[in-house]
């Protein structure tokens, strides 16, 4: 323990204030944390033994408050102060009289050991020592401390001007005074502070670098191109970014050592470092940074992305595909209506089926309101409207396919009553015709097995709402024919949307991405660890997610969540794809969701 001048924090009534706060390493998260806390009125000592990394942090500073100037945030005399609260220095004697440290120096245990040692022997005894690490043991660096009952965690996130999260890490050994000062030094910042226990990633970056992990390991396997699997997560799920432009961002280096360390603790697959990780540190590929990682950058430093060897060949390449004026869609359900207006407001004739004719003509209703919805909005015009609903026929049977030219089911996702549908497709629809099914989940060959033509049958998995998302899962199976990609390909580009290629496996791009990552929040919250309202929040607010883990699974639905996750642990056999018992207990209770007013959260009845 420390010396016996050391406060008992225990005992304190009221967290001390931190005004005067020393950043340790003055990289950009460091030069973004003093940007934020100078903003804020505090004083900061920025310290780095690189005079060059000092000046670059000042020059950051005086772009930043100019561009606020600029915009009229704040004055040039709130520029000046700002400006002048900020000094820099190259020894940590410099953090003599600082009220809070915070250490952000790059990710390695020797090196913060050296920083807390170097400190233990500067500060006053009543300052707190904070460590910005997302991956390495706080609780290890607290325990080599003269004084772990003041050592904890502060994990802001990049770019820490901007983005609303930090993590307060309190080890075993943390005085819950220390957590309560600096979570009130990050809500006067104007963060979103949620404490959390001491475990590699955290909330944030512990479900994030799974995510992350497995995006490289399809990409290292060839499943997917690079650009198909970062469209489609954007596209798909409304991520800001795709999964490999993050990871060049992190820097995949970085990337590699938060998984180390989760896998170090976990002992599950999904965090031991995809081999592609490893070989692309070795190499000094590291990404954004090194002008080079799973993208080319137009320099080392640069957000631009520049062609390489691996960038996608310009089109004219495909095989020719087959013509396609008529489409025919089975089902009369939410997606079957909304592809029906995708196609019927691309130009298409189409042919809406459902099991009696009754059902087909509401869903052409549903549909007629939704294209009203558009034209209320301004989206549409009426003449357009008019034109799309006009190209529907309502039929009570699939005999009214006999003419299309490519039919698409999208009914109920289960395996036997797909199967049945082949059957019955390939009775109807004259030879030549294109024969798709938008499972998210089921094998496309074993439909495809149903018919006496497998190579005219292709996946084209639409997302929900069909007319809003952008994005089509575009999947062959080993024996789709190169000329009926080409025609689904076209048929996408011709509708607006955006196509993605993949293989005939579980859970194709976004669902095999998605899943594992809702599942391990769901373990998250099995373990105590946190909770859902942080859960969620961390990874709105730290990861730019659009919702957080918990909203998606009431949203999607807790039993088809169930389903999608059963389909991807039957395939791919790892242990840690297992459902989470929490879901399987809520769906055994009845609890879905949304659509029952009861999922992980409860909802008022309609």
């Amino acid at each position: 323990m420390g010396p016996q001048s050391t406060p008992d924090l225990s005992t304190e009534a009221s967290p001390p204030s931190l005004s005067t706060v020393a950043v340790v390493g003055l990289g950009t998260m460091g030069t973004g944390i003093a940007e934020v806390l100078t903003r804020a009125g505090r004083e900061v000592v920025g310290i780095d033994t690189d005079e060059a990394a000092a000046r670059r942090a000042v020059a950051t500073l005086e772009a930043a408050t100019a561009r606020a100037v600029r915009r009229e945030r704040i004055t040039e005399r709130e520029r000046q102060d700002i400006l002048a609260r900020f000094r820099t220095f190259t020894d940590l004697q410099a953090a003599a009289d600082a009220d809070l440290v915070i250490e952000v120096v790059p990710e390695d245990y020797e090196l913060k050991r050296q920083v807390f040692a170097g400190l233990d022997a500067v500060v006053r005894p009543d300052a707190i020592l904070a460590t910005g690490t997302n991956a390495l043991s706080v609780t290890r660096l607290a325990a080599d401390s003269q004084r772990p009952e003041r050592v904890l965690g502060v994990h802001f996130f990049n770019p820490a001007p901007a983005m609303k999260l930090v993590e307060v890490v309190s080890s075993v050994l943390t005085a819950p005074t220390a957590v309560a000062a600096v979570t009130q030094l990050a809500r006067d910042l104007g963060k979103d502070p949620i404490s959390v226990g001491d475990r590699p990633g955290f909330v944030a970056d512990g479900l994030l670098f799974g995510y992350l992990n497995q995006a490289a390991a399809m990409y290292e396997s060839k499943y997917a191109t690079r650009e198909d699997i970062d469209a489609a997560m954007r596209l798909g799920c409304g991520l800001p970014m795709g999964p490999l432009a993050l990871l060049d961002l992190i820097g995949v280096d970085t990337a590699r050592t938060v998984l180390e360390a989760m896998y170090a603790e976990s002992h599950d697959r999904l965090h031991a470092p995809a081999p592609i990780l490893g070989q692309l540190a070795e190499a000094g590929l590291t990404g954004r940074k090194a002008g080079r990682g799973f993208y080319t950058y137009e320099a080392p430093g640069s957000p631009t992305v520049v062609p390489d060897a691996e960038s996608p060949a310009a089109a004219g390449g495909d095989a020719a595909g087959r013509a396609v004026s008529s489409v025919g869609v089975a089902g009369s359900g939410t997606m079957a209506s909304g592809i029906a207006e995708v196609f019927a407001k691309a130009g298409y004739f189409v042919v809406l089926a459902a099991r009696s004719l009754e059902k087909a003509e509401k869903a052409k209703a549903r549909i007629a309101k939704s294209l009203g919805r558009s034209v209320e909005k301004g989206r549409l015009t009426a003449e357009a409207r008019d034109a799309a609903l006009s190209a529907i026929t309502p039929a009570g049977s699939l005999d009214a396919f006999a003419e299309v030219d490519l039919a698409v089911e999208a009914v109920a996702e289960d395996l036997v009553v797909k199967q049945e549908l082949f059957k019955a497709l390939d009775k109807v629809c004259k030879p030549g015709a294109v024969l798709a099914t938008t499972t998210s989940s089921l094998p496309v060959v074993a439909c495809a097995r149903a018919t006496s033509r497998p190579q005219d049958v292709i996946g084209m998995h639409f997302f929900n709402p069909a007319p809003a998302m952008k994005l089509v899962e575009i999947v062959r199976t080993v024996l789709t024919a190169d000329d009926v990609h080409a025609t689904v390909r076209a048929v996408c580009a011709k509708v607006r949307k955006h196509p993605v290629d993949c293989g005939d496996r579980a859970g194709f791009i976004v669902n095999a991405l998605l899943f594992p990552y809702l599942n391990n929040a769901i373990k998250m919250v099995e373990e105590h660890y946190a909770s859902l309202d942080d859960i969620d929040a961390a990874m709105k607010l730290g990861g730019g997610y659009p919702m957080g883990p918990f909203e998606l699974l009431d949203v999607v639905g807790l039993d088809v969540s169930l389903a999608i996750e059963k389909v991807l642990h039957a395939e791919f056999r790892d242990p840690g794809l297992a459902p989470a018992p929490l879901l399987e207990h809520l769906v055994a209770a009845g609890c879905l969701g949304r659509k029952t007013g009861r999922g992980f959260r409860e909802y008022a009845r309609r």
